[in-house]
């Protein structure tokens, strides 16, 4: 069924004159006519009956009346729904963050994003790159700020954004708190707390072993804040990009002989257009400078 003859047939219906009808659709009355017909033949059946001067529903009619009316409704309700998504209201912007990144840059950035665009509705996806790469892919998110030591997928576009290194994370009461900086072969025998999604492990297992340095593993998690927080707490440590600090009371020194880093992207999929949204979004992005020490 054609949304338009339907929308001939419910002024017809209301009004019980085609005529009036017509005017209301602004069409002419033959063409309004034309178009409750070819309905009336889809249905199988007239939707209106005349007798003498006057024109009423059929029973078809009356059954029909109140389902077309709620399809041309939900079809207007999209429609409306359609015009504030393109004027950035009542609008969504899915983007997938990897687990092991920092909200400590990204924060007050998405906060401003928010308070100038009031009408996007913002989703964050917290997972591994791997899995952030099927989402993308399979288009459950609109794009993702993540890392990747290997090559990313063909389909996806990496757009650099900053570059962060990797730290030893310690507590207060650690010996290495008291120092300026760190060598790989201060890591011997230190008590480590493994961080499972760290992108980097084997380049930093590289240069453990380079320099002689055996760690003594103590716990493993995926749990980005529980790592973070044993650390603090004076349990081990760890390596730590250096944005990625949630936990209060951490201290953070940097490996004067085993400069490790990675790089942040934004990642979208290449020739996928993008919402508008996402076109706003990445607009932000661009014009913020990213300084070592914040945005």
């Amino acid at each position: 069924m054609d949304l338009r003859e339907m929308k001939y047939f419910l002024a017809a219906s209301q009004t019980l004159h085609f005529t009036r009808a017509a005017g209301l659709c602004g069409v002419t009355q033959p063409t309004l006519t034309r178009g409750i017909q070819k309905l009336e033949r889809e249905l199988g059946a007239p939707l209106f009956a005349r007798e003498g001067g006057t024109t009423h529903l059929t029973a078809l009619g009356r059954m029909v009346q109140p389902r077309i009316e709620d399809i041309v409704a939900r079809s207007r309700s999209v429609c409306k729904q359609a015009a504030l998504h393109l004027r950035l209201q009542g609008s969504d912007l899915r983007l997938g963050v990897m687990c092991s990144l920092g909200p400590s840059r990204f924060g007050p950035l998405l906060g401003r994003f928010r308070a100038a665009q009031p009408g996007i509705d913002i989703t964050l996806a917290d997972a591994t790159p791997e899995r952030l790469s099927e989402q993308l892919l399979q288009g459950e998110l609109d794009a993702a700020l993540m890392v990747q030591p290997e090559a990313y997928h063909e389909r996806l576009k990496p757009e650099p954004l900053y570059a962060e290194r990797y730290l030893v994370a310690c507590a207060p009461s650690h010996p290495f708190a008291q120092r300026r900086c760190i060598a790989m072969r201060d890591m011997d025998g230190q008590t480590y707390l493994s961080r499972i999604n760290c992108e980097h492990r084997d380049v930093l297992r590289e240069h453990l072993q380079a320099a002689g340095a055996r760690l003594v593993h103590a716990c493993r998690s995926e749990r980005e804040d529980w790592i973070q927080c044993l650390v603090a707490a004076g349990m081990g440590v760890c390596f730590l990009p250096e944005f990625s600090a949630v936990q209060n009371g951490l201290v953070l020194r940097p490996v004067e002989d085993a400069p490790v880093a990675r790089q942040v992207c934004l990642v979208t999929v290449a020739g996928r257009r993008w919402s508008a949204p996402l076109a706003r979004f990445v607009e932000t992005l661009r014009r913020t400078r990213f300084t070592p020490n914040g945005v």
